[in-house]
């Protein structure tokens, strides 16, 4: 066995090998280059019983969830989410766990070589070589395959017809609400964005469609239809019954597929999360018997209080309360918004903000203006980060020239958002922190949480 110092060597070698492929923003919207390499390697993804999650927000909570859920009722499971906050290692979980060091340096000894094919036929071909996010996606199959896990939960990274997920078949689809994001690469309509999104909904699959506008809907059931998927829809076969908010969290009640689950204590803030989990728990109901039963109710219950989101509606800090939330569109900020004022009583709020390039920055902080009474604009460790001088432009446009400040740097920026909470605040003082989910994962760090 392998030395503690030498394991963490290698990891930082292959941490260092991984990083230095194309970034993930850099999208070949192909599947070819990532079906080669996963021909090459026997289609470990073909080994194991797959949901996968798609959309435009909430998928990563929903993807939690999910195998919160299938943990609970006794599944081996693995986890594929993006991106992470603080540790490439968190994408890739076996039953909740970030992966060993160990099992993520066996996943890439057993993805390098074939890697190195495929990229060299991709160079010969003038075509691009594989990317960072499809290796961590090779490294996830390989490595759920390895354990065996008995079932993986797949998060696209982007959009979901040439996402490389989607090389995996899911035995259930599940779609959490589509709005406009990535415009450049997904395209500038609901529908458009949709139909990119449908393409994880395949044949004899069930297709699980969390709440959508109904241009996004139609879509979707037309591809459900073409392929021959069962459809469960939120509003329809399931929903939420009634929630309330409860001492850190919400107490919710859900219908099902195969029946009502009562009084769940829900430890996530914000209507959109209670949603999720409708959507969780259809999916699961799905997987686990076709929908035909109802899921054990305690089962369900102890699940459901388990359940975290990372970098979602996260405080994170008290006195003044600091609260990071991931949200990097207009969408994910209007609901942001509105989960503040309903889960927290702050007298005065300041924003912490920074938005990455290619966003749309005006609408995220119009979304956000009605609960801030300051807003403290600057950049994340992300090149991508837009200049805090060009994104406060923007911020004067919708909040007027008072209420918004400047900071170089984000310790600078953290300060002085907490300094302005507390100047009228009091003990009622609050910070949020969002516009990305580098801010997310930075002021986490900065504050020391892991």
């Amino acid at each position: 066995m392998p030395e503690p110092e030498q394991v963490t060597a290698r990891l930082a070698e292959v941490e260092q090998a991984v990083l230095a492929r194309t970034p993930e923003n850099q999208v070949d919207p192909s599947i070819d280059a990532i079906t080669a390499l996963t021909e090459l390697m026997g289609d470990p993804q073909r080994s194991i019983p797959v949901i996968h999650v798609t959309g435009t927000n909430g998928k990563t909570s929903t993807s939690r969830m999910i195998e919160r859920l299938l943990r609970e009722l006794g599944l081996r499971t693995g986890r594929f989410t993006s991106p992470h906050l603080s540790d490439v290692r968190e994408r890739i979980a076996f039953d909740g766990v970030p992966i060993s060091p160990e099992r993520f340096v066996a996943a890439w000894d057993d993805v390098e070589p074939y890697l190195q094919l495929v990229d060299q036929r991709s160079r010969d071909a003038g075509e691009p070589v594989i990317n960072y996010f499809q290796v961590l996606t090779a490294m996830a199959f390989s490595a759920f395959a390895d354990a065996p896990v008995d079932v993986a939960v797949l998060e696209v990274g982007l959009g979901g017809t040439w996402d490389s997920t989607n090389v995996a078949d899911g035995q259930v689809a599940v779609i959490t609400p589509i709005a406009i994001d990535h415009e450049r690469l997904l395209g500038s309509t609901v529908e458009a964005i949709a139909t990119e999104k449908a393409g994880i909904i395949k044949s004899g699959a069930v297709a699980v469609l969390g709440q959508q506008p109904r241009e996004a809907a139609e879509v979707l059931l037309a591809r459900a239809g073409e392929v021959g998927a069962d459809v469960v829809v939120e509003g329809q076969q399931v929903g939420l019954l009634s929630r309330e908010i409860a001492v850190g969290g919400q107490l919710v009640s859900v219908r099902g597929i195969g029946g009502e689950y009562e009084d769940l204590f829900l430890p996530l803030h914000g209507e959109h999360q209670a949603h999720n989990l409708v959507t969780a728990i259809a999916a699961v109901e799905a997987f686990v018997g076709g929908g035909q039963e109802r899921l054990d109710v305690d089962l369900v219950r102890a699940a459901v209080a388990g359940m975290d989101s990372p970098g979602r509606l996260e405080v994170v800090r008290r006195s003044p309360t600091v609260v990071v939330d991931a949200a990097h569109n207009p969408a994910g900020a209007q609901v942001v918004a509105e989960a503040m004022n309903e889960a927290f009583a702050f007298t005065r709020l300041v924003g912490l903000v920074a938005v990455l390039s290619e966003k749309d920055p005006e609408g995220i902080l119009a979304a956000l203006e009605p609960v801030l009474d300051e807003v403290v604009v600057t950049r994340t460790s992300s090149p991508r980060s837009v200049d805090p001088d060009d994104l406060a432009e923007v911020a004067r446009e919708v909040f007027g020239e008072d209420r918004v400040h400047v900071a170089r740097n984000l310790p600078e920026a953290l300060a002085r958002a907490v300094d302005l909470a507390e100047q009228e605040g009091g003990m009622g003082a609050g910070v949020l922190a969002t516009g990305s989910v580098t801010m997310a994962a930075d002021v986490r760090i900065l504050l020391g949480v892991r």
